[in-house]
């Protein structure tokens, strides 16, 4: 039974979320901001954590920050700010997911469902000794390590996926449904946005070598070397 940490200042929306939770069979525990989610999450290991933005004391992006020092559970951010600088910032700092207010609970626990399923997903697979190099690039899949001239490159975690993926289906057209698909596990909800997102963060982190993602118009993208 998975483990959630619901971050809200405001009761009803972590009453809400508890209600659609439990029922989907979840143990939730509750934090009204961000110092107290960090002080739990100290002390106690979630499955996932669904974190508000704004909020009194310490807001969810800090907490995020601070979180991701010691722990490596997917974080879900919950705003009503829907801009693309803040699902940018929140998944810089290694959100797996976000999602703008007011939001169906039907949906989120959807998001919920499809981030658990691709965390376990990743913790259960087997690990390979598979390296990819191309020139200064080396991407090492079994030890999650991406290095550009012997200098690692630091990713979020779903920055890992997306990129692993394209690479080890390298030279093949993915369409943006089947990249949102392999590696969200879900369709997404009428904002396809987050995905150019993380081609940007992508390409950002990259460097000389973001050329290597192609974007097909009409189509989706290409991993390819030249």
């Amino acid at each position: 039974m998975s483990r959630l940490l619901v971050v809200d200042d405001e009761f009803r929306i972590r009453q809400i979320i508890r209600k659609y939770a439990e029922f989907e069979g979840y143990t939730v525990e509750e934090a009204v901001d961000g110092m107290q989610a960090i002080e739990i999450c100290r002390k106690e290991e979630f499955d996932l954590i669904i974190m508000d933005v704004m909020m009194p004391e310490l807001d969810g992006f800090s907490a995020c920050r601070e979180i991701r020092k010691f722990r490596s559970t997917p974080i879900i951010m919950l705003s009503a700010r829907g801009e693309e600088y803040d699902k940018i910032h929140g998944f810089e700092l290694g959100s797996d997911d976000y999602v703008v207010k007011p939001f169906s609970p039907k949906e989120l626990m959807m998001r919920v469902s499809a981030v658990l399923k691709r965390a376990n997903g990743n913790q259960n697979a087997e690990q390979k000794n598979d390296v990819f190099t191309y020139k200064g690039l080396s991407v090492d899949f079994s030890a999650r390590i991406v290095t550009i001239d012997g200098k690692r490159i630091d990713m979020t975690p779903k920055e890992y996926e997306l990129f692993f993926y394209m690479v080890k289906n390298k030279g093949l057209a993915l369409t943006r449904e089947k990249l949102i698909s392999e590696v969200w596990g879900y369709d997404f909800f009428g904002d396809e946005r987050t995905l150019d997102t993380h081609i940007k963060l992508l390409r950002k982190s990259l460097g000389e070598y973001s050329k290597c993602i192609v974007t097909l118009r009409g189509v989706g993208y290409r991993f390819e070397t030249v």
